[in-house]
């Protein structure tokens, strides 16, 4: 577990961040190879939809942090609200960020992005996975203290470290991590059947929602409840959940639309 690769003079090039672009190439590359092998020739816009994305979804998942889950914290340290190496990033705003970026481009490239995000959904797990990767070598988005003498042993310098000191705590990123490449390979199964429009996408939201919801119980990087007993991130989770099953049942009940009748064609001489 290292949080530094290298340094160059006294600036350091920091694993999380190598991860984290990792973490958006390999969502990309797993999005092209879908789309390709789709057929309906999308592939050619993944480059810069993995790009925009990947900033937006940065940028997302920055805010929602601050503002969803440390808001008490940075109300009072405004400077070092871009000090992402700190810890700080909530998927959940990052997947709204990413989708809403890669959802303007369809617009303005005139392709239908739910179609899209059907075909390519299961890769932002692929993606979500290797960011877990940047958690654990960060030291944050770590979990609560086990109560025993297993767990992880963070090292000196991470977050976890100076919150809990040398207390072992549950692997909560990692297992994360592994559950989020089962999945991947569940939405894949699931898109082997015929499925509505917009099932896929309500689908990856009810997976993931239910995966965060559960392991909230193991997190401890904020224990404060924030509705009803619940963790921030477990309110949003059963209302994402919620939204996203009803989402799934009425695209199911829709009728296809009707195909397109295909115009006679005329006789050449």
């Amino acid at each position: 577990m290292h949080q530094y690769l290298f340094f160059i003079g006294d600036f350091p090039i920091r694993m999380y961040g190598i991860m984290l672009c990792t973490a958006i190439f390999m969502a990309t590359a797993v999005a092209y190879f879908l789309a390709l092998k789709d057929g309906r020739g999308w592939e050619k816009y993944l480059p810069d939809i993995g790009i925009y994305g990947g900033f937006a979804g940065i940028i997302g998942a920055r805010l929602w942090d601050v503002f969803f889950f440390d808001w008490a914290y940075y109300q009072d340290h405004l400077s070092e609200l871009f000090f992402v190496w700190q810890g700080g990033m909530a998927v959940q705003g990052g997947i709204i960020g990413g989708i809403l970026a890669g959802a303007l481009y369809c617009r303005h490239h005139h392709i239908n992005w739910v179609d899209m995000l059907d075909v390519i959904c299961p890769a932002l797990f692929i993606g979500q996975s290797i960011g877990r990767m940047a958690n654990l070598l960060n030291g944050d988005a770590f979990g609560a203290p086990t109560g025993g003498d297993f767990g992880i042993l963070y090292p000196e310098g991470t977050l976890a470290r100076s919150t809990y000191g040398s207390t072992p705590l549950w692997p909560a990123e990692v297992w994360e991590g592994q559950i989020d490449v089962i999945l991947f390979a569940l939405l894949l199964l699931f898109q082997t059947r015929k499925y509505k429009r917009g099932q896929c996408c309500f689908l990856y939201v009810m997976l993931y929602s239910a995966l965060r919801f559960f392991l909230e119980y193991l997190r401890g990087d904020y224990v404060r409840p924030f509705l009803f007993g619940l963790k921030s991130a477990q309110a949003t989770s059963l209302i994402f959940f919620l939204v996203a099953l009803c989402g799934f049942i009425y695209c199911g009940t829709r009728k296809a639309p009707a195909p397109e009748k295909e115009r006679p064609r005329k006789n050449r001489k």
